[in-house]
């Protein structure tokens, strides 16, 4: 593509790309009405019909909705409709059954004008007539999220194109500034918008079966746009959520792994696995691979088989979460055999797990001898007719059981099937376990010889280069010791007599929790996130749950302003017979072993950990119903992704003890720490490790890893081993966060860098410079200086292994009072800049103008801690202080008020009201709640009042008109007439009138918004 500056130019040479692609060029379709008499014509085609006019607007009345959701099953399925005379009408919008037979056409400069909305959209690609894919295209220089956020924009505003016209059936959107390309699902607005705790809705890079990104415009149509590829994304590889009414769309990796399993099918070429890292979303790819083969009519059945019973109970619901009841529970084994011999299309997919498999094929368990008593067919005898079908086998975390006895039966049971495996860390010759004879000559069992051939790889490599999963930041710590000198994940740790590996002694597990309490704020970003402590036995796990108790009381003791720790344990209970407890137990071999040693002292323990955990959450958890208590754990260690605020703090979990539960399958993006006094290597270790990994924003930079037993060999052997093409070399600079000190240079680099800037400009590097500026493009470049600052400064304040000097080097390189004293100028020079940037005429953004570059990232600025109820407690005690012992300055409490991005629309307010008390002392923090309440309104009201006198309106008036914008976050342009109506003006005076008045309207509701659109107010922001 030639150099192409203007977007008109990367418009113009795009659409002849797209010819080149056999896409019809529609030039003439430039507005609504010739969108639909289009659709029209393609639709009578499609169906052989001729509609009337008032059919055609009838149809046109049902299939349009503003549920993106409805629309979207609409486009896949065979509707009804009724004609004018009585008879009914099936018809489809596209060519449902092959979708690579439809017309694809594309449209450029497409106007609608609805009741409230005037857009332009850049191109749309119809499909028979059906726009199902919209492309906007920015300036070069210009980060394609602007388009992203003009995408939002759009759709916030009411009766947009998107949901009063056919756009309502656009399945994709596509944004680029011609050499970065991004796509991403439509979907409703509770599923689609970009907001500071999540960054922004889910997009992809397309990549080929490599991994390499396709990033380039032009090379992105060659793969991505070719008509039948785009039809197959359609059709299969979007996925539509039930339960969340909600659309996915598949990762490239996912779709590869999903071609290659379908295509060993079509060609029953045997068996093959698939290696997708953790976290990298497996379930999805198996259902999606499941529900394709459902249509296949060659095979008989698709088992999706698990191999335990949560992880049978949780990929169940994630299938029916997926496809709402399209997997039934087997709660027994003579189920799961009715069900397999069941002809219902519904049968037709199953979830199970190998366990109860393994039951039904072996003639020796206790069912089918019972049966053989009854004089009944045994399982297996009833299952004889499938022998000789062809069955898909799909086994999730095939790194697992998948080695015994069951497998083998399974594999001799049923000659045809072909079998399939999903893992994300395969079994090598290195991380073998078990041996298999072949004729004398002995090797180790690996995931290849079960499954012959992989079929498609995606590791660990490839999802931290993508930024699917996060690097890891390892702190090989020995208590008793100081912390390694140089400070990072991969540094040669301080050696003591401790071996590696080595089991701790009693006062060394005081001294682990000793230092898990000194660092856990730290690690967890002030207890934004929490921890998991692996322990290598049951009795470890219940002395580590006692010690905890005993150190915290000691602290609290000498220290009445210490919140301790919400500490949870968990392990599963002496089986006893239980079917349950011995289906959990059997891919927790440490926990299955522990147990058979003195059982009754293991549950006593439990017993009494249960008992600890009822007291402190209010639960009525007992042993007898053991999953009930491991469920309840699971949904409060996930609890932590809710604010103080909305779930209180005493209701989560911060810390919880583990042996081998928990340590694989379980996720969550608010556990960021692992604390490991445990053995742990190869895929145990990759397991482990990535329960900390998963990615959320910015202000969790990495996983973070505690090792109390010096495991770094461990380590480096487990990133070689399944770092896939890499060399351990480059796979361990992928996967671990620089030492401390190469990060520190990084901020005394960055920090170089803002100083030289605003020397540039003749200012100081200091942040009462910063309001000196001039322009928007030396703003912008501080914007851009000091974000860059902060991102490094947050990944320090998480790093476990800081020593003193690198602590002092810090605070050299930036001391805290101007970094607190730069993020509040960083937040007022921000918000200014980013409400121009919404103001940008239709959301088309100049290349040559700085502030439409700028990606803001507010969510770098915003504490955990440091929320409305501290700071109300700081103002008390700033206002309790004596003279003689001022622990925290006005300034100080101002620049840590001004520095938090979730005060910053209550920051003026809130200082305010701290100089109002400049007179007042010895309040208590009800008192100064009460007194901020008060002191708010009245500024509210007196800040209406004002406005209210500048535009001779009536006050109370003013305020109802107000009021009811916020209730409703909608703007009436109605009630805005109905407000002026008493001045009785005409109408150019009173046009003129109401844009003055929301002129001055406009910040204050933006203000009391609290960062909520308003829809309608769009209008005025100019």
């Amino acid at each position: 593509m030639p150099s192409a500056v203007h977007e008109q130019d990367i418009e113009d040479l795009f659409i002849q790309k797209l010819r080149d692609l056999k896409y019809t060029d529609r030039p003439d379709i430039h507005d609504r009405a010739s969108l639909e008499a289009n659709f029209r014509e393609k639709f009578e085609a499609l169906n052989r019909v001729r509609l009337t006019d008032a059919e055609f607007a009838r149809l046109l009345e049902e299939i349009v909705t503003p549920d993106v959701f409805t629309a979207a099953k609409t486009l896949r399925q065979i509707n009804a409709f009724t004609r004018d005379d009585g008879t009914p009408l099936n018809y489809t919008l596209v060519n449902i059954k092959d979708w690579c037979k439809n017309t694809f056409e594309v449209v450029n400069q497409l106007r609608i004008n609805t009741d409230y909305s005037h857009h332009r959209y850049d191109i749309l690609l119809l499909i028979n007539g059906v726009p199902c894919v919209q492309i906007e295209l920015k300036t070069l220089g210009i980060h394609p999220r602007r388009a992203m956020e003009q995408i939002v924009d759009y759709k916030n505003d009411p009766g947009n194109g998107y949901t009063k016209t056919l756009l309502c059936f656009l399945q994709l959107f596509i944004v680029s500034n011609r050499d970065s390309t991004y796509y991403f699902a439509n979907n409703n607005a509770r599923h689609f918008s970009f907001n500071q705790d999540e960054r922004f809705l889910p997009i992809y890079q397309f990549a080929d079966e490599a991994n390499k990104k396709i990033t380039h415009l032009d090379d992105f149509a060659a793969t991505f746009l070719v008509k039948c590829t785009l039809g197959h994304t359609i059709s299969r590889y979007m996925v539509l959520i039930q339960s969340e009414q909600k659309l996915l769309m598949m990762r490239p990796y996912q779709v590869y792994a999903v071609k290659h399993l379908v295509t060993c099918i079509q060609q029953d070429s045997g068996n093959g696995f698939i290696w997708h890292t953790t976290g990298s979303g497996k379930t999805l790819t198996s259902f999606k691979a499941a529900t394709l083969l459902k249509d296949n009519p060659d095979l008989a059945k698709c088992l999706f088989v698990v191999d335990r019973k949560d992880l049978d109970r949780q990929t169940r619901e994630e299938f029916n979460r997926f496809q709402e009841g399209c997997v039934e529970e087997n709660t027994n084994t003579a189920a799961l055999v009715r069900r397999l011999l069941s002809e219902d299309y519904a049968d037709k997919v199953i979830v199970t797990t190998i366990q109860k498999l393994g039951l039904a094929l072996d003639e020796t368990s206790k069912r089918n001898q019972q049966r053989k008593k009854n004089d009944q067919p045994t399982y297996k005898e009833m299952l004889a007719p499938l022998r000789d079908q062809r069955i898909a086998f799909i086994f999730d975390e095939c790194h697992r059981s998948q080695f015994g006895e069951n497998h083998r039966a399974i594999k001799e049971f049923f000659p045809r099937a072909q079998l399939f495996g999903f893992t994300g860390t395969p079994i090598f010759e290195e991380n073998a376990a078990q041996q298999k004879i072949e004729d004398t000559q002995a090797s180790m069992k690996t995931t290849e010889d079960l499954f012959q051939k992989r079929l498609h790889a995606y590791t660990i490599t490839h999802a931290i280069e993508d930024g699917n999963v996060l690097r890891f930041h390892v702190d090989y710590y020995t208590p008793g010791t100081p912390t390694s000198p140089s400070a990072g994940s991969s540094s040669e740790p301080t050696r003591t007599s401790a071996l590696p590996g080595s089991a701790l002694p009693a006062l060394a597990k005081r001294a682990v929790i000793e230092a898990i309490l000194q660092k856990h704020d730290t690690a967890t970003g002030g207890r934004r996130f929490n921890a998991l402590l692996a322990t290598s036995s049951i009795n470890d796990a219940i002395e580590y749950h006692a010690l905890f108790a005993t150190l915290q009381a000691e602290k609290q003791k000498a220290d009445p302003d210490y919140k301790p720790l919400n500490i949870a344990c968990v392990f599963s209970p002496p089986a006893e017979g239980d079917p349950d407890v011995k289906q959990i137990q059997e891919d927790l071999p440490q926990e299955q072993a522990d147990n058979e040693v003195e059982p009754d002292q293991k549950k006593d323990a439990l017993k009494a950990i249960l008992a600890d955990y009822n007291t402190r959450y209010g639960t009525n958890h007992r042993i007898s119903e053991f999953d009930l208590y491991y469920q309840d754990v699971q949904k409060r260690i996930k609890d932590q992704q809710w604010p103080n605020s909305d779930y209180p703090a005493a209701q989560k979990i911060d810390v919880t003890i583990v042996v081998d539960m928990l340590l694989t399958g379980f996720d969550s993006k608010y556990l960021n720490t692992l604390y490991v006094d445990k053995n742990l290597k190869h895929h145990g270790l990759i397991q482990a490790f990535s329960r900390t990994n998963r990615v959320l924003n910015a202000t969790k930079p990495y996983g973070n890893i505690l090792d109390f037993r010096q495991q770094q060999d461990a380590v480096d052997a487990a990133i070689a081993l399944f770092s896939g093409e890499k060399t351990g070399q480059q796979a361990r600079e992928i996967w671990l966060v620089d030492k401390a000190p190469v990060v520190i240079e990084k901020l005394a680099a960055a920090v170089q860098k803002l100083d030289a800037f605003m020397k540039s400009q003749g200012l100081d590097c200091a942040p009462s410079s910063v309001a000196n500026l001039k322009g928007d493009a030396a703003k912008t470049v501080f914007i851009e200086r000091f974000k860059e600052v902060q991102r490094l400064k947050t990944q320090l304040d998480q790093y476990t292994d800081l020593t003193e000097e690198n602590k002092a080097a810090i605070e050299q390189v930036l001391p805290d009072e101007s970094l607190r004293g730069f993020k509040g100028q960083y937040l007022e020079t921000a918000k200014k800049l980013k409400e121009q940037q919404g103001k940008t005429t239709g959301g088309k953004a100049d290349a040559d103008d700085p502030v439409a570059q700028i990606d803001f990232e507010f969510v770098l600025f915003a504490s955990a801690v440091i929320d409305y109820d501290y700071i109300m407690g700081l103002i008390a005690r700033f206002a309790g202080q004596t003279t003689g012992k001022v622990k925290m300055s006005r300034d100080e409490l101002v620049a840590l008020i001004r520095g938090q991005s979730n005060l910053m629309d209550q920051s003026d307010d809130i200082v305010a009201y701290i100089d109002s008390l400049k007179e007042v002392k010895g309040l208590g923090e009800d008192a100064i709640r009460d007194g901020y309440t008060r002191f708010k309104a009245e500024k509210d009201a007196a800040e209406l009042a004002a406005i209210a006198q500048k535009h001779a309106l009536a006050p109370a008036a003013l305020q109802t008109f107000v009021d009811g914008i916020l209730t409703r976050m909608i703007f009436d342009g109605e009630h805005l007439s109905d407000l002026m109506a008493p001045l009785d003006l005409g109408w150019k005076a009173r046009t003129q009138a109401e844009l003055a008045l929301m002129a001055d309207l406009l910040p204050l509701l933006t203000k009391r918004a609290g960062g909520r659109d308003i829809s309608g107010l769009s209008a005025y922001e100019q």
